[in-house]
Order: structure tokens, then C-alpha cells, then sequence
């Protein structure tokens, strides 16, 4: 006979591929008319937290960035590279202005990301999947199946945006331009970041590119339904990126926050701006030099919510590389914090942990 955890986990299972089965993700359950939160997107009691804010603590403000004029001056260059580490090695996060992605650009990208989320279910569906592999896919949850106690508000499509782009083909009419013409924007950026780091690290302004930190780009575009309980559940449960760092475009909505000193701060939006994160994979190698802050996202009564968030990974041959802290930043009193793992690894776990709150570079310390 069952027992009682035995049989909540098989109705939950149940209820999650129910769910998954429509292929309308949370955007279909909204279109239904649905005025409660399901029991699945429920955060239990014991595992909620204060939705606190930070909109009048002046200290906890995340440094925005003029990044005018860094390519000419090179004492205005030096300025910000020292203000980058300083938030690097805090926060974990940053905003850029001035970053030359034309807002036109910004924009239309956010448009597409909306325009394809809301499509006819039938004509979503087609991309519908869970092969992590394909250059292009719509779900709901990637760790839907997984062990975190409830679901996230939101649905995602996934785009590769470097080296190569899917086929035009591949990607849906709705957003298929405007993905192929971020892609060479926000490359130029991340290259551009990639030195900052460097330089904020002593090392030259190339090492971290040849270390092969911006071989495979993602797009993760999520849209973030308007929620009739937001209380009762999360747009993103906390969690640090599973990368060496992201760019994120988000609209005027907000909801993003990052714990620091066990205090949820938000990242008030800003008009034009780029949100800059540390991932995981850039504190691994910078022997915790660089901050991979925990962050979130709350559910919200207003939508949608829109982001594109660019992740920065390994090449598929560098996934299979060593990857440890870099031998230049080590000392007799600075030794190794974590073991040599590979890309391919810690993957894996993080993407087996799901979003459950848990940091996915313990297994990784030494």
C-alpha cells in the first residue's frame, strides 16, 4: 500500500504532466479565465518568504553604468573597470547605459518576446518541447519534473544566438528578425564585458574571452503572465545562473531582486539599461574574486512581465575541458576554493536540483 508521501508525489506528478500535456503553458491557464493559483505553482508555507523591497534604502542601490566614451578614454575606461569590479565583487549585478544597442533594438526585442508568447496555443505548439538540445523550444519550467515543491509563473523560449543561429526556418516569424539582429548587438557587448572583468581581475583584457567564456550564447526569453494571487507563488524561484555571466534586458514592470545579507533588494528597471550578473561559472574561476549573487523574480497582479536573458557559456568541446580557478589568481594565501570540474558536470546537477533555492557550486568546493 502507499503511503500518504507516496501518494501526494504521484498526484503532483500527475498534476505537473497534465499541465506539461497542453503545451499552453501558464499563458493557457491565464487565457482560461483561471482566478486561483493551481496547488503546482503553490510555494508551501514553510518555504515562502517576505516579498520585501528596498524602494526607500538609498545603500542598497545596484550601480548603473555610463559605459560613453570607454572605447576613447582611457582613464574614464580605467574609472569603470574599478567600478565594475567593485560590483562584481558585492552585488553580483550592475546596469549599463550607454551600451550602444540602439533602443529601437531593446524594444522590438521585448515586442518579439510578446509576440510570440502570444500566439494561438496551436501555433506555439510546434515548438513545444523539453530537448534541451535544439536551438529552438518553447516550455513552461525547464525543472518541471523535478524536485523543487512549486512551479514558477512564467513560460520561456530558448534560442541559441552564437556560434551559429538556427536556420531562419527554426525560429518563429514572430521574433525570427529581431533574434537574428540582437545576436551581433549583444555580442559586442559581451566581448566588451569580458575585458572589463579582466582588466578588474589584473589580468590581460583578453583572458577570460580565450578562456573560452563567450563560445555559447543563449537567449532566455521569458514572459511572466499577469498573476491573480501573486502571493501565493514566484515569476522565478531563487536561484544563481548556471554561466560566467548574463545580459539581461527586462521591461518597466520589475519584480527582479537579489539577496544581500539575507535581504531582498530590487533592481528598480531603468530606461534603456542592460542588467549585468555574475554566473556561477565565473565565480568557480575567479576563485570567488566575482560574486554569483542569488536572485529572483516575483509574481505580480500587473502583465506581462518580459525578459530576454543572454546567457554566456562553454563551447560544446570547452563543456568537456577542465574547469577550475585560474592558476594566475592563486597564491599560498589565496589557494583553490573549489575542485577542477567540467561544464558538462555541474550542468548536469544544476539542471537535476532544478530551482529549489539551493546553490548548485557546493558540490564544487573543496
Amino acid at each position: 500500500m502507499a503511503t500518504t508521501s507516496e501518494s501526494d508525489f504521484d498526484y503532483v506528478l500527475s498534476q505537473r504532466k497534465a499541465f506539461d500535456e497542453t503545451k499552453a503553458g501558464v499563458k493557457g491557464l491565464v487565457d482560461a479565465g483561471t482566478k486561483k493559483v493551481p496547488s503546482i505553482f503553490r510555494v508551501p508555507p514553510e518555504k515562502s518568504e517576505k516579498k520585501v523591497s528596498n524602494l526607500s534604502n538609498t545603500s542598497h542601490v545596484i550601480p548603473v553604468i555610463d559605459l560613453a566614451d570607454i572605447h576613447t578614454d582611457a582613464s574614464k575606461r580605467h574609472e569603470l573597470v574599478e567600478i565594475v569590479k567593485r560590483a562584481s565583487q558585492t552585488w553580483g549585478f550592475f546596469q549599463v547605459v550607454n551600451h550602444e544597442i540602439p533602443v529601437s533594438v531593446l524594444e522590438e526585442m521585448k515586442n518579439g518576446v510578446k509576440r510570440f508568447h502570444e500566439l494561438d496555443t496551436k501555433d506555439k505548439k510546434e515548438f513545444y518541447s523539453r530537448d534541451r538540445t535544439k536551438p529552438f523550444f518553447y516550455n513552461s519550467n525547464f525543472d518541471l519534473y523535478g524536485s523543487q515543491p512549486a512551479l514558477n509563473w512564467r513560460d520561456t523560449f530558448k534560442c541559441l544566438l552564437y556560434p551559429d543561429a538556427p536556420k531562419p526556418e527554426e525560429i518563429p516569424v514572430a521574433c525570427r528578425d529581431i533574434l537574428l539582429d540582437y545576436r551581433k548587438y549583444i555580442m559586442k557587448l559581451g566581448i566588451l564585458l569580458l575585458e572589463m572583468f579582466s582588466e578588474a581581475l589584473d589580468l590581460i583584457p583578453n583572458y577570460l574571452k580565450d578562456l573560452g567564456c563567450a563560445e555559447r550564447v543563449f537567449g532566455i526569453c521569458h514572459y511572466y503572465p499577469a498573476c491573480p494571487e501573486p502571493d501565493l507563488t514566484m515569476g522565478t524561484t531563487a536561484h544563481a545562473d548556471n554561466d560566467f555571466f548574463t545580459i539581461l534586458l527586462q521591461d518597466h514592470i520589475g519584480g527582479l531582486q537579489i539577496r544581500c545579507d539575507d535581504k531582498w533588494i530590487d533592481i528598480n528597471p531603468v530606461p534603456g539599461a542592460l542588467v549585468i550578473n555574475i554566473g556561477d561559472l565565473l565565480q568557480l574561476v575567479t576563485n570567488d574574486r566575482l560574486k554569483s549573487s542569488e536572485h529572483r523574480v516575483l509574481s505580480n497582479h500587473v502583465g506581462p512581465r518580459i525578459s530576454v536573458a543572454c546567457f554566456f557559456s562553454p563551447g560544446a568541446e570547452a563543456s568537456l575541458r577542465p574547469l577550475g580557478p585560474i592558476k594566475e589568481l592563486l597564491s599560498e594565501k589565496d589557494p583553490p576554493k573549489y575542485r577542477e570540474t567540467t561544464f558538462t558536470e555541474y550542468e548536469a546537477y544544476f539542471v537535476a536540483k532544478g530551482l529549489d533555492g539551493r546553490s548548485a557550486l557546493a558540490p564544487f568546493k573543496i
